[in-house]
């Protein structure tokens, strides 16, 4: 008897202390918390105020993510860029838009629970530049920024394309191609395809752009719901439409050059997407004599 009150005791006890603890925080609310802290406290405080109070005014930035089953990936990318962008004196958003992913990409971002972390959500893939014209579309920041899910373009180079357009440039384009870029881990058969056609983009399409692909581009929002809402391409060349259309609108384009990681888990198919790109090219200019773009 004595021993049966003593476990109802216990039970009792152990109920309580279970009501009145506080909630464990989800796994990728934790290693968001500590990647952040780990940038130093006056970071880590304005992270704090970004994660639990949501902007009540457009803000100076918004960023993008295209992401497509990056379960893996999303929380350390976004956890990246919340160190870095909390560090500095701006007021921005974080939008992932997701095209229509079938792993835990969404919940691993609802469940972060950022105040100003926004996700769109697709019924269905439509494609990376679907998911991005979604984004930047949605977007209320003065520049934005899309940026891949892997961070294979560091977030920290943000700041040297903050400064070019500071300069008075419209979009501001990352680039591997340009003089003082940083490649690593890039194999030689990459290297060769991108060069090829690199070579052939001037000549059809009368770009100076070396490196049109790159997924980390910073555009005033003027231009950028001008552009996006005129984009036609949905696929992995969409960028090549954009910066076209960039360059018809008379906008003042700038490439950046940049630092980029060939970063492991690429989803991209390097010789289907060769020859959409190819047929990309031609499309964009049908489209022009067309009329399609005006």
């Amino acid at each position: 008897m004595v021993s049966d009150l003593m476990i109802d005791r216990d039970d009792r006890a152990d109920r309580l202390i279970q009501e009145q603890a506080p909630p464990t925080a989800p796994p990728e609310q934790t290693v968001m918390d500590a990647a952040v802290q780990s940038a130093g406290r006056p970071t880590y405080d304005k992270y704090l105020q970004w994660k639990t109070q949501p902007l009540t005014t457009p803000p100076a930035l918004s960023i993008v993510i295209p992401a497509y089953n990056e379960a893996i990936r999303i929380v350390p990318t976004i956890g990246a860029m919340a160190s870095y962008v909390c560090g500095l004196d701006l007021s921005w958003e974080l939008i992932v838009a997701d095209d229509g992913s079938k792993d835990e990409t969404v919940a691993l971002c609802t469940g972060l629970e950022l105040a100003n972390l926004r996700v769109l959500i697709a019924e269905r893939n439509g494609g990376k530049g679907s998911a991005v014209r979604r984004g930047v579309l949605a977007a209320r920041g003065d520049r934005i920024l899309f940026a891949d899910a892997d961070n294979s373009t560091p977030i920290e180079e943000l700041s040297n394309l903050m400064r070019r357009m500071d300069e008075g440039y419209d979009v501001v384009v990352g680039s591997r191609a340009a003089s003082g870029a940083e490649e690593a881990h890039r194999s030689w058969v990459r290297r060769t395809m991108s060069n090829t056609l690199r070579a052939m983009i001037r000549p059809i399409l009368g770009m100076n752009i070396k490196d049109t692909q790159c997924g980390f581009k910073l555009f005033k929002r003027e231009a950028a719901q001008r552009i996006f809402a005129a984009q036609t391409i949905m696929g992995f060349s969409f960028d090549l439409e954009i910066l076209y259309l960039a360059h018809k609108f008379g906008y003042k384009v700038a490439e950046q050059p940049v630092s980029w990681i060939d970063a492991p888990g690429s989803k991209v198919d390097k010789m289907k997407e060769i020859r959409r790109f190819l047929k990309d090219m031609a499309r964009i200019k049908l489209n022009d004599l067309k009329g399609v773009y005006d």
